[in-house]
Order: structure tokens, then sequence, then C-alpha cells
């Protein structure tokens, strides 16, 4: 039977507990979250950290506790970001990578303005640096593409060797600034894809629902959460949990299955197969 990936994106740095009272801030509701996603059919979770305020921050001491309690319950595949925000140095964006040593790191593979906060940068510069870190680690990139010239951009650290194997891309859908969240974009973005690559896809918002159901029809994998989608239904607050619960339940209405943690691994050429 087919598998498909469930990543939760269990926190942004941005969205705060006025909007949803379930997103979680510490590293103990990060961790409670991530291990009750991963019993609900996520193989993979998304983490981003937030401070003593609730403000997005890079602090490597933070996503090392959160992890270190994740590893200690689950065997849940660990994916960090590194987008940072705008207060984080290149450098700080990357610190976190080599004591926590994700399997997954988000490559956010171009800049753009994100609306109307500001620009979401990431350099040549800092690409080219965080692909070598990454490699240098064996931390596997995971090409966050906010619209079609980021692949161009993947595509370029590809040629140069400094992505290797099988990409893996991110389709992120319905942030203002970037690619909106229609199953046409979608599929436009899939076309221009490797064939050796695997993809997985998310909506914004009001997006979710659509992109979810096209990517699980289109083959792709899926990603769910608090980080994206405030909402389970018009006016009903979701938690991380629910979301990946319906996910999974979709999924199985396709005649398709959730892949357990294993099963992803092997999918995205995290172990040898």
């Amino acid at each position: 039977m087919e598998k498909v990936i469930i990543s939760a994106a269990l926190t942004g740095a941005v969205t705060p507990k006025s909007a949803n009272p379930s997103i979680p801030l510490t590293p103990d509701e990060i961790a409670d979250d991530a291990v009750r996603c991963w019993k609900a059919g996520a193989s993979v979770v998304h983490l981003h950290m937030r401070d003593a305020d609730g403000v997005g921050t890079m602090d490597k001491d933070r996503f090392l506790s959160a992890v270190s309690m994740i590893r200690e319950r689950c065997d849940v595949v660990i994916n960090c970001t590194t987008s940072g925000d705008n207060r984080a140095s290149d450098e700080q964006r990357m610190a976190h990578l080599e004591p926590v040593k994700p399997e997954i790191a988000s490559f956010d593979s171009g800049s753009f303005n994100w609306m109307p906060s500001g620009v979401f940068m990431n350099s040549p510069q800092f690409l080219e640096k965080l692909a070598g870190r990454m490699r240098g680690l064996g931390v596997k990139p995971e090409i966050e593409v906010f619209d079609s010239g980021m692949i161009g951009v993947a595509g370029y650290y590809i040629k140069k060797g400094l992505i290797t194997g099988n990409p893996h891309y991110q389709l992120c859908l319905g942030v203002l600034g970037g690619a909106d969240a229609t199953v046409e974009n979608l599929l436009y973005l899939r076309r221009m894809l490797p064939e050796n690559a695997t993809w997985s896809a998310f909506g914004i918002g009001k997006g979710h629902l659509p992109i979810l159901y096209a990517t699980i029809a289109l083959g792709g994998h899926v990603r769910v959460g608090l980080e994206d989608n405030v909402y389970y239904d018009k006016g009903v607050p979701a938690t991380n949990e629910s979301l990946v619960a319906r996910a999974a339940r979709v999924i199985r209405e396709a005649n398709k299955e959730p892949a357990t943690p294993a099963e992803a691994r092997a999918m995205l050429g995290l172990v040898e197969a």
C-alpha cells in the first residue's frame, strides 16, 4: 500500500497563543505536542523554538532541550527550522544543527517580501554556507519553495554538489508574497521538480484543505500543524493532534496509509535502503 509522510509543523516563529491557546511555546509543550502527533500518525515533526516572551528564537539550548525530550519518548523524525527571524544572524540560524543533529532541516531556497512584515532573506552566500554545513553534518535539506524561482535556486546547489542524493521539496503555498494556495499552482510547481525528488506540500489558512486533498491525490506527502493553520474548521480552533488525525484519516480514505517514522526515513533516504 502506498505510504504518505505526515509532517507536523508544531509552532512557527510568530503566531501567539492569543490566536490559538493550543500553540506550544516552551520546549516542554513542544515535546508533548510532538509525541501526541506521533501517536496520531505523524512521522516527522518540524520544529521552531520560542523565547520566554513567546517570540521566535534560534536558541540552540531550547532546540536541544525539546529534541532531547522528544527522542526519549518516541522515534519521530526530527526536522528543525533554519529560517530564523529578522534578528538572527546567518551563523545563529545554523548554530543548533551541530549539537542537535536533526535528520532534516529546512533550506529556504530564496528571498521574498513576506507581506506585510518584511523581507524573508536567504542570500546566495547564506544558502551556500547552509548547504555546506548540512552536507558536512549529514543533515538532509528540506528545500522549502514559496514560488517557482526557488526551484531553480535549489537546482543551482544541486548542480554544484552541495545538495546530494534525491532532493526533498516542501511546497509552501498561501504565504502573502509567495505563490497562492491553489491547486493550479501546486500542479505547476510539482511539474518543475526533478524526477528523482520526493515532495510534500501545504496551504496556509483556508488553503489548507484544498492543498491537503490535492497533494494526497497527486502522490505527494503532506504537512499540517498550527504553524500554518490555527483552525480545524471555520471558527473552530485546531490542535496539532487534531490536524494530524484528520490528515491520517483522509490518507486512509484515499486507500493509502500514513508512513511510520522508519518508513519515512527509508523514503527520504535518511537510512540506507
